[in-house]
């Protein structure tokens, strides 16, 4: 396990949780772009009777990202500087793979390739969580609420592709 710095007299380095907040967001807003004008689209999909309202994603997801931002933020911060570099780029790029997702689906409505992308997902997720966990447990159970939803949305992803074989 890499040294943890655990000197209570160390500041909380709030611009750096203000960065690692922004870098989250940014890929939150890249994503949420190619699904501004997804509603009519997600409306006329079949889905199962167990898929959420529509409007419960925007606030789910807003927590998560906020989640994830903090989670990495603590890496971070209990990090010696330049040790956790692997951590954080995991991180980041299951930040693009995420937002990618969005792009998939509701932009470009390719099903089987939303669906590959999901799966990749969750793999980065649970990868992301275990590197996190060795460098600190909250930040690896920060992320758990967030692969519990990916892999909700992974069922729901194939669910939705499967029923609409001609849109997506």
């Amino acid at each position: 396990m890499p040294a943890q710095i655990h000197d209570p007299h160390r500041p909380l380095q709030l611009p750096a949780l203000a960065g690692w907040l922004v870098l989250t967001f940014i890929f939150a807003a890249i994503g949420a772009y190619a699904s501004a004008q997804a509603q009519d689209f997600y409306q006329h999909l079949e889905r199962p009777d167990w898929a959420p309202p529509p409007w419960l994603f925007a606030p789910v997801w807003t927590a998560l990202y906020a989640l994830m931002a903090i989670a990495a933020w603590r890496v971070q911060r209990v990090s010696a500087p330049g040790t956790a570099r692997a951590e954080l780029a995991l991180y980041t790029i299951q930040l693009a793979v995420n937002a990618l997702w969005t792009w998939l689906f509701f932009a470009w409505h390719e099903g089987a390739a939303a669906f590959g992308d999901i799966v990749l997902l969750w793999l980065l997720i649970a990868a992301t969580i275990h590197a996190f966990w060795r460098r600190d447990r909250w930040a690896g159970l920060l992320l758990v609420p967030y692969i519990c939803w990916a892999s909700f949305a992974t069922c729901l992803c194939y669910a939705v592709w499967q029923r609409n074989p001609t849109m997506l």
